[in-house]
């Protein structure tokens, strides 16, 4: 079955890997403890309204975007509500849509 195109935003990827790769670069360019940038904070708003628990995720609003670890010792990013709340969330759900 050929692959599917996506749309995070408005940037187009041809497959759902290739949307996940570009994502998991971004990642990749930060350390545990920084603040995500306002341009890769723009693309992590778009990928996690297609998270399946968006709603829930989002909450209050989003203030910013923050790398902190994760479960086994791996890094993720964290939505930081302008309540003062955070939470996780797995750039995996955002682009195939599971839990």
């Amino acid at each position: 079955m050929p692959s599917k195109p996506i749309m995070i935003g408005a940037l187009k990827f041809p497959s759902r890997g290739d949307a996940y790769a570009f994502l998991k670069g971004i990642l990749s360019r930060y350390d545990v403890g920084d603040k995500v940038n306002a341009a890769d904070s723009a693309i992590l708003r778009d990928a996690l309204a297609l998270h399946p628990e968006s709603t829930a995720k989002i909450d209050s609003g989003i203030q910013s975007f923050s790398v902190r670890t994760a479960d086994f010792g791996t890094k993720c990013f964290w939505v930081n509500r302008v309540d003062g709340s955070t939470e996780k969330f797995a750039l995996r759900a955002c682009v195939y849509g599971d839990k």
